[in-house]
């Protein structure tokens, strides 16, 4: 009896006083998001921010980022090298100091940094708390100095280990599977957007991104230089690469207002979407911000004003509301913010109050001098602005329509819904299947109880191309939105979700396996990112990976998912073994469905997230958009990846 008291005893020996770097390893999502693919690319990031905040100081120039033969990453710069000079306070090398402490760096020094991106002085220790291993190396002084570290604690003091006449920081990690359990691979592609990204919002930096894992024909290692003379312009030109412009140039500007660093950048297309991006300190501030509604303010005032003064709008029957003059916009709005104070779920909304009125005279001043200067652009952009306000009228019609619909008919529901008998959201799934065949198929392969199914007629609109009142008028995506149980539009904010009343937290999309199938998938994933990218961004998306063979041997049968899958099971089978490739989802009977696709214990849902939303705006348009040769390029590139019928 004594023994269990003990155990149950709750005293001051039961707290636990964790030091920094084991709670980051007890709890790595607090510091870097998850321990996911995301996860695993950030240490990546951390590294290269403080390489990003010594050229940010003026102090380097080119950063080079090697991906390993073992997926090791290597982040190497020509800055001043950290300080390796004894720690007054701490009794170690400054390098171990800033290595294996958390909240240590020159960050908080407004001397040393003015501004800096990353985790505000958590970075490079969480990196070397999350790895198994990491070495630094320090060229500084005409002396080279290095340390290493396993799972953040330093396995010798920093010792001296030649002469150099480099000046830099090396780091070279390898991240913990024991932390990262799902993968410890790096993807190139995604590195490289961020570094494209980094380049552009710091103009003149050079970074280098090669991969030791992969070589081209000519059997040289994978390598690309990442590097921008102009800025946020180039940016903005890179983005809408894919559309049509508007307007002739780029409207942009760089300076300073109330002490603040102020880089903007826009140009109009003829597309119906609007594609802001913001940034304070090179972070992505995809909740936005105070910089954000400074831009949304400057712009909207300076092209109302414009507008009044040029008589274009004296025929207009109604008001221009502010979304109007963001429709076929993309802009990028970069601030630098001495202390930036960040809230919002996950810490990516700025909330310094004084950067909104800097933003809004800088955006202001600048369009000013843009529209007076060209006035044949300023009069292109006021057409585009009143279509836009005409559209949003029609818009608004057909989006009651939708919504009269979703309460007059019997349980709001449409026709063509299988309901599940589940009433709790978080319970339930819904499969949006492609055609009827396929969705009687599912029908009858479900667990009624929670998983719902709606099939979709053909290929849905592609709404990169489509007016928004033409999505609400479309019968399949009217019937997603009563299905789902969601709402568009308030007065506010025309373009806002509601998700209060969403009926399924899991929305599977469930296609063919052959390039009609990826077409539809890719439509309805840019209907998902164009009109309800919260539901993205909240992770209740997913696309279903039904099998592409059924491997037979007499009795034996076994599902393959890809060539090398099904080519291993015909050698584990030996001998004749008959091979049916799944040219589609009606081909499967319900079991087969259920077994392979649908059932919970046995199926591979892939959730759809978005590593950034810059890059996905850009694929999107590019793959939906009008331009040819992109998209042709796009595919030629990622053949590999295709499932592609002859």
């Amino acid at each position: 009896m004594s023994n269990i008291e003990d155990k149950q005893q709750y005293s001051a020996d039961s707290i636990q006083a964790l030091e920094g770097m084991e709670h980051v390893r007890m709890r790595p999502s607090m510091y870097i998001g998850d321990v996911g693919v995301r996860g695993l690319h950030h240490l990546v990031y951390e590294v290269i921010d403080n390489s990003i905040d010594e050229a940010l100081a003026g102090h380097c120039n080119n950063i080079d980022v090697f991906i390993n033969e073992d997926n090791s990453i290597t982040v190497l710069d020509d800055g001043r090298g950290i300080p390796v000079d004894m720690h007054k306070k701490e009794g170690v090398s400054a390098l171990e100091v800033v290595m294996t402490k958390i909240g240590a760096g020159g960050k908080f020094d407004k001397d040393s940094y003015k501004v800096s991106g990353g985790l505000h002085g958590v970075g490079v220790s969480c990196v070397n708390a999350l790895s198994d291993h990491l070495r630094a190396t320090v060229f500084r002084n005409g002396q080279v100095y290095e340390q290493e570290y396993s799972k953040g604690k330093a396995l010798y003091p920093v010792k001296l280990i030649g002469d150099t006449d480099k000046r830099g920081t090396e780091v070279t990690f390898t991240p913990d599977k024991t932390i990262f359990q799902q993968t410890t691979e790096y993807n190139y592609d995604t590195l490289a957007a961020r570094l494209r990204e980094l380049s552009y919002l710091n103009k003149g930096i050079v970074i280098h991104l090669t991969d030791k894992r992969n070589q081209d024909d000519e059997g040289n290692d994978i390598k690309e230089t990442f590097t921008s003379s102009e800025g946020l312009s180039e940016f903005v030109r890179y983005l809408d690469s894919t559309r049509e412009q508007l307007t002739a140039s780029v409207i942009s500007m760089e300076g300073e207002k109330n002490g603040i660093p102020v880089e903007v950048a826009m140009v109009y297309n003829t597309s119906y979407s609007e594609n802001l991006h913001s940034y304070v300190n090179n972070i992505n501030t995809h909740e936005g911000g105070t910089h954000l509604s400074g831009f949304r303010r400057g712009l909207t005032g300076t092209l109302k004003k414009y507008a009044d003064n040029s008589g274009l709008l004296k025929n207009l029957k109604f008001d221009i509301a502010g979304d109007d003059f963001r429709e076929g916009l993309t802009a990028i709005v970069s601030v630098k913010v001495q202390e930036p104070q960040f809230e919002g779920q996950t810490k990516t909304k700025l909330g310094n109050r004084e950067v909104s009125a800097a933003v809004s005279q800088a955006v202001s001043e600048m369009l000013t001098d843009y529209l007076e200067e060209n006035p044949g652009d300023a009069k292109t952009i006021v057409q585009k602005v009143i279509l836009a306000a005409q559209a949003r009228h029609a818009a608004r019609k057909a989006r009651e329509m939708v919504q009269r619909k979703t309460v007059m008919s019997i349980g709001g529901l449409p026709g063509k819904l299988s309901d599940c008998s589940e009433t709790d959201p978080e319970q339930c799934e819904i499969f949006l299947v492609e055609g009827d065949s396929a969705g009687g198929t599912a029908k009858q392969g479900r667990d009624r109880n929670f998983q719902a199914i709606l099939p979709l007629r053909g290929k849905i609109l592609n709404v990169e191309k489509a007016m928004v009142h033409k999505v609400f008028e479309n019968e399949e995506i009217k019937n997603m939105f009563t299905a789902l149980g969601v709402t568009i539009g308030t007065e506010e904010d025309s373009k806002a979700l509601n998700l209060s009343k969403l009926r399924y937290h899991k929305v599977v999309i469930m296609c063919d396996a052959d390039v009609d199938g990826s077409h539809i998938a890719t439509l309805i994933l840019t209907f998902f990112f164009r009109f309800m990218r919260e539901m993205v961004e909240q992770g209740y998306v997913y696309i279903a990976t039904p099998p592409l063979y059924l491997v037979k041997k007499g009795q034996k049968r076994e599902y393959a998912w890809d060539d090398d899958q099904r080519d291993l099971i015909a050698t584990k089978l030996g001998g004749s073994v008959n091979i049916q490739r799944y040219k589609g989802l009606g081909e499967m009977n319900a079991e087969q469905l259920w077994d392979t696709t649908m059932n919970p214990e046995f199926r591979t849902l892939r959730q759809v997230v978005i590593d950034s939303d810059v890059e996905a705006d850009r694929v999107f348009s590019m793959l939906m958009g009008d331009e040819v040769p992109p998209r042709r390029d796009f595919i030629e590139r990622n053949a590999k990846y295709a499932n592609i019928d002859a």
